[in-house]
């Protein structure tokens, strides 16, 4: 099945009143495994996360042309930039185009900027290039959009972008990288974990991270940022791996 909507929030249980574990964009692709009247237990196909989404008609998987390369991308009902209606998609959606207009692709019964997109096997040199677009973006557990993203979302999101795989939580991301890094030989692209926290080097010296006590996304150096975390949660560095 295939995810439809511009985003959809996946529940630890079966009511809204249970954790938002991880988020759905659209184009994505899943799995059901169980269905009530009222929800439906799933299994993401691109990391096998599993959780609970609201029972709704899905369409069949299909094979995607495009995806989303700007922080969100406003959609339009008509190829005219004053026909924008009141949806967007975040980065890393994936659309199948069925025609093109000017500087319009449509898809389902939708239109979006063609300079919004890049081709579905596109790839950076660079798989953490687009960090900087969710710099400011505020922080949220389980949110992997423009409206709200967490330290491992964030991670996953770029790298699945550039086509690679990247499980869904910190946990399990220090332990599928397995080239371990020491402190002092830390560079760009490394990822600096702590136990349920993971940020991104983006220099010798400076991190990027969804940061939940200050609540957004945002830079900070490395050193300040381990003695922060040592101070304020009394966690130190688990690890240090190298993606890249």
């Amino acid at each position: 099945m295939r995810n439809n909507f511009p985003i959809i929030n996946v529940y630890k249980e079966k009511t809204i009143r249970s954790k938002i574990v991880t988020q759905l964009l659209y184009g994505d692709n899943f799995k059901k495994l169980k269905q009530s009247k009222s929800w439906i237990k799933i299994k993401n196909k691109s990391d096998n996360y599993i959780g609970y989404i609201k029972n709704r008609e899905f369409p069949s998987i299909q094979k995607n042309t495009h995806k989303i390369y700007v922080l969100f991308s406003n959609l339009y009902s008509m190829p005219n930039k004053n026909k924008k209606i009141n949806k967007k998609l975040s980065f890393g959606s994936k659309i199948k185009v069925i025609n093109k207009k000017g500087n319009f692709y449509k898809f389902e019964s939708y239109w979006i900027k063609k300079n919004d997109l890049k081709e579905i096997n596109f790839k950076e040199k660079d798989p953490f290039k687009n960090i900087n677009k969710f710099i400011n973006v505020r922080y949220k557990w389980g949110g992997k959009c423009y409206d709200g993203i967490d330290c491992s979302g964030l991670i996953q999101i770029l790298l699945n972008f550039n086509n690679k795989f990247c499980p869904r939580d910190a946990k399990d991301q220090i332990e599928y990288f397995k080239k371990k890094i020491k402190l002092q030989e830390i560079r760009k692209n490394d990822l600096i974990f702590w136990k349920g926290h993971v940020a991104i080097a983006v220099s010798r010296r400076l991190l990027v991270h969804a940061y939940g006590p200050l609540k957004k996304v945002m830079t900070m150096p490395i050193k300040n940022t381990i003695d922060r975390i040592n101070e304020t949660a009394n966690l130190k560095v688990t690890g240090i791996r190298r993606v890249t």
